[in-house]
């Protein structure tokens, strides 16, 4: 099928995954892009055909999915002490010896360079559009490092009012600042200000009901942690006589604005408050498994997800997931609800991925922009290298292949918002080499300013 929109760009592959509810997968076709848009999706030679002047990006070898959505990643603190919290610290240790000390000592600088680095990581592993975890102490140098990398995302600041702690504040203070983020972003034309909190039980009530106000009083979201461990729930018991989602939930804070990360430790009236709130759950395996949290035996997504929930799959910090990669996650997901159900036939591959993309993008309220490759849609493709030993011989069925066999390694280009931003692998709109020196001695002065590894 031809569009009378003049094409910019003309994306090609032997395979074309929509990730459209029910489409099958498309043989030697493209898709145009036009602007920051999908203008048409055809077969290949009609489609260069009709916009001959528009140059060609992929072909033989390629298979083309949609730009991958990571749910839930800490763009700050712990990139620059990447995988150097030990992995064998009780619970608690990791994050108020090592995450929140990092997080005290960045600079502004820091955290430009920081969220640079993770999503160029992010981009070479297909991944188009990131939730920001909300711990950002200087917005405006995050959103540098988006437009550094050219992807898209939702951009916060950090958001807990609990005395003594680094950038905490007061009500009025942590809801000032997220006012700015979101006049900062307006207009912006990959990345949306959301109201973010830390979450956990590090929120007064007064705190979280107005944090939650204000997404709706903005039709933005909010994002927040809870019940990666089950020490929420001991902590809200203690405090409130509740479990977190039922204290929030009678507090009104739930509700479709509102992305939860984590809730593996939710028993049955939780999930059933959460269901019925439509509020949506960004699900980050390898970071449970990292740091031994209990997926295997409390964590409950798939059945939240076959309730009718919103899930979306996320990576979490470098220090928790340590790798930035959404593929990588998928297969995870996929393989622990086939274990921990002791049933092969429990979520497969195609589902699993559905929640990478589609699936996820309607968790953060943004279906009809982001998640699959449709006309009008936002013009977000990654283009897999299928010419890679991993590849052959090619499958039949290329998302058990992609799912089972690849990871975001195999990713070679991508297309964000029209815009090629990683080609033969490398960023486009930065040199990633000239980073390398100023990352290892930002590390260096941010472990000693911070006391860590003593």
């Amino acid at each position: 099928m031809t569009n009378p929109i003049e094409a910019d760009l003309i994306v090609a592959a032997d395979t074309v995954l929509t990730m459209d509810p029910g489409a099958a997968p498309l043989h030697q076709a493209a898709i145009a892009v036009g602007g920051d848009r999908i203008v048409a999706i055809g077969p290949a030679a009609e489609l260069m055909s009709a916009h001959p002047t528009a140059p060609v990006l992929g072909g033989t070898g390629f298979m083309a999915i949609p730009g991958l959505v990571n749910a839930h990643q800490h763009l700050t603190g712990d990139r620059l002490i990447r995988s150097m919290i030990p992995d064998d610290l009780e619970p608690g240790r990791a994050v108020f010896e090592w995450a929140i000390p990092a997080h005290a000592a960045h600079t502004a600088g820091d955290d430009e360079l920081s969220a640079t680095l993770s999503l160029i990581e992010a981009a070479c592993n297909g991944i188009t559009f990131t939730v920001e975890a909300g711990t950002v102490a200087h917005p405006d140098r995050v959103l540098a490092g988006f437009d550094n990398v050219g992807v898209g995302g939702t951009l916060g600041s950090w958001g807990w009012d609990v005395d003594g702690e680094p950038w905490a504040g007061s009500v009025d203070e942590v809801l000032d600042r997220q006012r700015e983020v979101q006049q900062l972003t307006a207009g912006h034309p990959r990345v949306d200000g959301w109201v973010t909190l830390v979450g956990h039980d590090l929120m007064s009530d007064e705190l979280v009901v107005a944090a939650s106000e204000l997404a709706r009083a903005s039709d933005t979201g909010i994002t927040f942690h809870l019940s990666p461990t089950d020490a929420d729930a001991a902590s809200y018991l203690s405090r409130t006589g509740a479990l977190p989602a039922i204290h929030l939930d009678r507090l009104g804070v739930l509700g479709p604005h509102v992305l939860i990360a984590h809730g593996v430790h939710l028993d049955g009236d939780e999930i059933q408050r959460l269901l019925a709130s439509d509020t949506a759950l960004a699900y980050c395996p390898w970071a449970y498994l990292r740091l031994g949290q209990g997926v295997t035996r409390a964590g409950r997504h798939v059945e939240y997800i076959r309730r009718g929930g919103r899930v979306a799959l996320g990576c979490d910090a470098e220090n928790a997931g340590d790798a930035i990669d959404v593929l990588g996650a998928v297969a995870l997901a996929a393989g622990l609800a086939k274990d921990t159900a002791v049933d092969p036939t429990v979520f497969g591959a195609g589902e699993a991925l559905h929640h990478a993309t589609l699936g996820a993008a309607a968790a953060l309220g943004m279906a009809d922009e982001i998640g699959s490759i449709t006309v009008g849609k936002r013009a977000d493709i990654a283009l897999v290298d299928t010419t890679g030993p991993e590849w052959v011989p090619r499958s039949p069925d290329p998302v058990l292949q992609l799912v089972w066999a690849s990871d975001g390694r195999s990713v070679r280009h991508v297309v964000a918002s029209g815009r090629v931003v990683v080609h033969d692998g490398e960023p486009t709109l930065i040199d990633r080499s000239t980073l390398t020196a100023e990352a290892q001695q930002r590390h260096e002065r941010l472990v000693h300013d911070a006391g860590l590894g003593h």
